[in-house]
């Protein structure tokens, strides 16, 4: 689960960046494409405004230069194009356009002006046209009115070539159709001679820092993100770190609690963990009912083993009845050597009825299984193992933290107590005794028969003690298991485990002992 979680917070770190990232990048881009599409329309609106001045003048000096001189014709002014090797001549329409275009490419270098045909006059080199001139020749001579704009845009550079269309006006016609170095003779009026092209470059730099201000704000943006970023970076790597240290922290907690739980008890340990239970001094009166049971003769078994084999055996015996314990809800107050000390009603209860029951139908349980172990244990070579008496009681009890602030028991103390303690003494080995307040609440599910009455110190009434005979168990009689004690009885028997070849023999053990009470 943390590892999902550490690594759904790298991804969408990850996405962040990459968004952050993307935004600062596509900025740039942008402007870039704005400054493109300005700069381009600039060139062509420069290019429009050129190809219509040059026009305009040109017109304007074929009209009212050239077409006056060539009205007068004895006079001494003559229209040639070769004017400058012929005193008192001025140039024909056509080398104005190309001495314009040759004066504009000098004042401005990034604009080219080029007047060109595919009808010279034969004293004149050939003019080079590249296949959009000649394209665009072709196009305005079917539709002279149209103007034909090619934009070429690379990284660092847009270019604009705009052609217009070079028509035939009346002294043009004139002119050509009698001059004899005119290649065609039969011009008209609007004929489309040739092409007038301007071309204009301009380098998309020259044009950048008129965003001086767009940049300025690109670069605080920039600088901005970029600070984000790394600031973004140095907190996950932070909070990354702080997480991994969490995470050792929370798995130190969580060993240093499970070593913790296996001191107290389970529903103690559930209740402080949950916040239910404060760790301080409190005590509380409540009815509970008493488990304590205690092996018999265990000084004398523990004299005969070996202090190893002891501690293994009650290690096993205390492992086993905590299991079954923790099975019916019971809590283990303490073990006190090689006796157990559990209750019901704190700090959990079902009601005083179901806890007197769960805590006899524990205790019958440990019995039964207590059996199981013996047979084990003898397997295994133990000749004399462990029998528990086991002394159960109902009444109220003060249950709680005692001690000091400092170090405290979860416990419980009061005569009560005390009376299942003496309970468990006077009953036979591998038996139960009960107090009547207990027999009380679980009469429906008990056989059992009184002692003679007992007293103890510190009560004041007379206890009269039952001794377990059996549970009204349904599911015990279905499975076939026989349980019974008395004063020199003690039997178990489970016909379902006892094997095929052994069955003979359990036989004659039991017909031997019949035999043995049948009167002499």
């Amino acid at each position: 689960m943390k590892q999902e979680i550490a690594e759904e917070q790298r991804k969408s770190g990850l996405l962040t960046g990459a968004v952050i990232a993307f935004l600062l990048l596509a900025l740039p881009l942008a402007v870039w494409l704005d400054l493109t599409e300005l700069s381009k329309t600039a060139l062509r609106r420069q290019a429009v405004d050129l190809n219509s001045v040059i026009t305009s003048v040109r017109s304007y000096y074929a009209s009212n230069v050239v077409g006056r001189v060539l009205a007068n014709p004895g006079g001494t002014t003559k229209v040639v194009h070769n004017y400058e090797s012929v005193p008192g001549a001025i140039p024909i329409p056509a080398t104005l356009s190309l001495e314009l275009g040759r004066v504009i490419g000098a004042q401005q270098e990034n604009i080219t002006y080029r007047f060109v045909s595919d009808f010279p006059f034969q004293n004149r080199a050939p003019h080079q046209l590249d296949k959009f001139e000649k394209d665009a020749l072709d196009a305005l001579r079917k539709d002279p009115e149209q103007k034909i704009v090619e934009t070429e845009t690379s990284l660092f550079n847009d270019k604009v070539r705009l052609v217009a269309p070079v028509t035939m006006g009346p002294a043009c016609v004139s002119c050509h159709n009698s001059h004899p170095e005119s290649p065609k003779k039969d011009w008209k009026v609007g004929d489309v001679r040739g092409i007038q092209e301007v071309i204009i470059a301009q380098p998309i730099a020259a044009n950048i820092f008129s965003f001086k201000f767009l940049l300025a704000y690109f670069l605080i943006a920039a600088g901005s993100g970029l600070s984000f970023l790394s600031l973004q970076r140095r907190q996950a790597s932070r909070i990354k770190g702080m997480n991994r240290e969490l995470e050792s922290a929370n798995d130190f907690l969580a060993s240093l609690s499970m070593k913790i739980s296996r001191y107290i008890p389970p529903q103690v340990y559930k209740s402080i963990f949950s916040g239910q239970k404060d760790v301080t001094i409190h005590t509380e009166r409540k009815k509970l009912t008493i488990f304590f049971s205690d092996i018999q003769n265990f000084t004398a078994t523990a004299e005969r083993l070996q202090p190893e084999l002891l501690t293994q055996l009650l290690n096993e015996y205390f492992t086993e009845m905590s299991a079954i314990a923790h099975d019916y809800g019971g809590t283990i107050d303490k073990f006190i050597g090689d006796a157990m000390l559990i209750f019901f009603g704190d700090p959990e209860t079902r009601g005083d009825r179901a806890d007197a029951q769960a805590c006899l139908q524990m205790a019958w349980r440990m019995q039964h299984r207590l059996t199981e172990l013996n047979a084990k244990w003898r397997a295994s070579g133990i000749e004399l193992p462990f029998k528990a008496r086991i002394g159960i009681n109902s009444g109220y009890c003060n249950v709680g933290n005692f001690g000091s602030s400092d170090r405290m028991d979860y416990t419980i103390i009061g005569a009560e107590a005390n009376l299942a303690a003496r309970l468990q003494s006077i009953a036979e080995p591998g038996g139960i005794v009960m107090s009547y307040e207990t027999f009380a609440l679980v009469s429906d599910i008990v056989r059992a028969h009184a002692l003679p009455a007992i007293t103890m110190k510190g009560i004041s009434r007379e206890v009269i003690p039952y001794s377990v005979d059996a549970l009204n168990d349904a599911a015990a009689e279905r499975s076939g298991v026989i349980t019974e004690r008395a004063p020199g009885l003690e039997l178990y028997l489970d016909p379902a485990v006892v094997k095929s070849g052994d069955a003979a023999r359990v036989r004659s053990l039991l017909e031997s002992a019949l035999a043995a009470l049948k009167p002499a």
